[in-house]
């Protein structure tokens, strides 16, 4: 463990605010990160206070100016430098990331491949950040639009994916000429260090000024700060639903952009046409994978009623056989919750769903014994239920899936769509008509509709994102780096006379 914490620089003391190879003394209180692997400690971490905030953002406002002076593929070099610098750290940083966070130690080298890939994606993207062009009604006249750099971007994750979310948007508000203030999840906070003197160390050997890659550690004050600064052209908030309306109106107020990425309660529909072989590992995988603390876990399982006792057989058999552990042993399947305020919400919800009806299928329980001695460990559960009950309509981050049926297709998508959240969906079907059913306007109201994958394990080429009370930004591909910039319309007169559009008449 010591082996990839030094290769990653972190110390017993970190400071928690820098503006790129200069870490400022934070003069906030320090905290300590707890591996929810074995409750131990692991390091501590000096939290920005306002004062440096104010430093980063200063910072941050001036580097701005020089940034968005430098050509896009140029740009695009520097992020394809730190994408190289990630493969030369990948497996150190994968291995913080299962050890801080608890994910498996697969899932935390996939989350650092996300990384590289988004690099290289960003990198591609440098020199395609297209405008249309138009033509005008006029004659003479020539128009057409073009995209400038935004300014300052704040950005605040969450501990789910410590490092991924931040890549997303970072490396593409940098090759679109933004700088980037990040505030990572407190509680994932040596994840961010890692992250930040990796960067760092790429922007000095160009010798590109402080200020374009920022960090402020800190809780939720920190937050409300970015969300309430003018300077901050760009609030990407990833985390609860709860989060994420206080951050929509604080940044509002001020008219300024957001781009939210908020909760889901997310549906796989299992037709009476569905391959059982390709939906038994995709419902696993999205039901306990992150052990249930994905944005796009699956959570509830709609099932036909032809399928139903054949799918919950298989289902159970399956469940027997996952292996719960240290996130670092590459044999086991699922790790830890991040801590024990986690596991008393996985304990609350269970018990309400028993209160409102549902049947317990798989026992969950919390894990007991010498391996599971942080207390964080808990039982994958599976509850029949139906999408009445008000748990069921509630997003628990934590491995509990529940089990409901249905006649129709119609009746299906009617209960896939009947919650408040919007983010992934898929559907287990071999029947044209059924998938396209649920891909069409009628379908899924989500941001991600799948068919015969899960809704869980989004690739970085299609725009991430939800509706609803997911609220509605989109990340990562595609064309969501429109949301780094401002568009700007433009119109050219070459001709000698000056003709108004619609055909209005002002004559002097």
């Amino acid at each position: 463990m010591k082996n990839f914490l030094k290769e990653l620089g972190i110390e017993d003391n970190n400071s928690g605010a820098s503006t790129g190879k200069k870490w400022l003394k934070a003069k906030g209180e320090a905290i300590t990160s707890f591996t929810p692997v074995n409750g131990k400690a692991i390091a501590k971490v000096t939290q920005a206070a306002a004062s440096d905030y104010e430093t980063v953002v200063k910072t941050a406002v001036l580097a701005q100016k020089e940034w968005q002076k430098i050509p896009a593929p140029q740009r695009g070099e520097i992020v394809r430098q730190i994408g190289e610098a990630l493969r030369a750290k990948k497996h150190a940083l994968g291995s913080l990331v299962s050890y801080e966070m608890g994910k498996s130690l697969q899932e935390g080298l996939g989350e650092v491949q996300e990384m590289i890939d988004i690099c290289d994606f960003a990198v591609g993207l440098s020199r395609q950040l297209h405008g249309l062009t138009m033509h005008s009604e006029r004659p003479n006249h020539r128009m057409y639009e073009q995209w400038h750099p935004l300014g300052v971007v704040g950005i605040i994750s969450a501990f789910n994916f410590p490092v991924a979310v931040w890549s997303w948007n970072t490396m593409l508000a940098w090759i679109c000429g933004d700088v980037c203030i990040w505030k990572p999840s407190e509680k994932t906070p040596l994840c961010a260090v890692a992250c930040q003197k990796i960067a760092a160390e790429v922007f000095a050997k160009n010798n590109l000024s402080e200020g374009i890659c920022n960090l402020v550690i800190g809780g939720a004050d920190l937050g409300e700060k970015l969300s309430a600064d003018s300077r901050i052209a760009l609030v990407s908030a990833t985390g609860s639903t709860r989060m994420g309306k206080a951050v929509a109106q604080t940044v509002a107020a001020r008219l300024g952009k957001s781009l939210l990425e908020l909760g889901g309660n997310n549906a796989i529909i299992v037709s009476q046409h569905a391959d059982l072989d390709i939906a038994i590992p995709s419902i696993v995988f999205g039901a306990v994978g992150t052990a249930g603390q994905r944005c796009t876990t699956t959570r509830r399982l709609i099932i036909h009623k032809s399928k139903y006792e054949e799918l919950k057989k298989r289902l159970k058999k399956a469940y027997t056989q996952l292996k719960i552990g240290n996130p670092l042993d590459e044999k086991n399947h699922v790790g830890p919750l991040i801590d024990k305020a986690a596991v008393k919400q996985y304990e609350k919800a269970i018990a309400t769903a028993k209160k409102e009806g549902g049947k317990i299928l798989v026992e969950g329980n919390v894990l007991k014994g010498k391996e599971f001695e942080s207390g964080c460990y808990v039982q994958p559960c599976i509850i029949e239920a139906n999408n009445k009950m008000k748990i069921v309509q509630h997003e628990t981050f934590a491995p509990i899936l529940y089990l409901l049926s249905y006649e129709t297709i119609e009746e299906a998508i009617e209960i896939q769509n009947g919650v408040a959240q919007g983010l992934s969906s898929s559907i287990m079907t071999l029947n044209l008509r059924e998938a396209e059913l649920f891909l069409s306007a009628r379908g899924s109201d989500c941001g991600i509709a799948n068919v015969n994958i899960g809704t869980s394990g989004a690739e970085i080429g299609g725009a991430f994102g939800g509706e609803k009370e997911t609220g509605g930004g989109r990340e990562s591909g595609s064309d969501a780096w429109k949301n780094y910039m401002r568009r700007q319309t433009n119109t050219i007169n070459y001709g000698t006379q000056l003709p108004l559009a619609q055909g209005i008449k002002f004559d002097l």
